[in-house]
């Protein structure tokens, strides 16, 4: 193999390599994880986490500011403490919100 071969083949692999660590520091830890909780009603439009109600999929899908149906995590203990001008956030779904 000739030096810019292997120039090229080691560039890939740290290339490869960052996208992995990438990847993997987006992930929260299990000690992350443990420290949150799910918050109804406070996400801003398309910027929920996840359960954004029927027609939708998942994260990103919400369709209205502080949709009492979709979720963002929180620190755990603050999400009753979030102000919206809808009111405040809560631990299960907000109907007609």
């Amino acid at each position: 193999m000739n030096t810019q071969a292997k120039l090229i083949v080691g560039a890939g692999a740290l290339l490869a390599l960052g996208a992995t660590a990438a990847a993997a520091q987006e992930r929260p830890t299990a000690a992350q994880e443990n420290a949150m909780e799910k918050c109804y009603g406070v996400a801003r439009a398309g910027q929920n986490d996840c359960a954004a109600g029927p027609g939708t999929t998942c994260a990103g899908t919400s369709t209205r500011d502080y949709q009492g149906n979709a979720w963002k995590l929180v620190a755990k203990g603050t999400c009753t403490t979030i102000r919206t001008p809808r009111g405040n956030g809560s631990l299960s779904p907000i109907a007609n919100r």
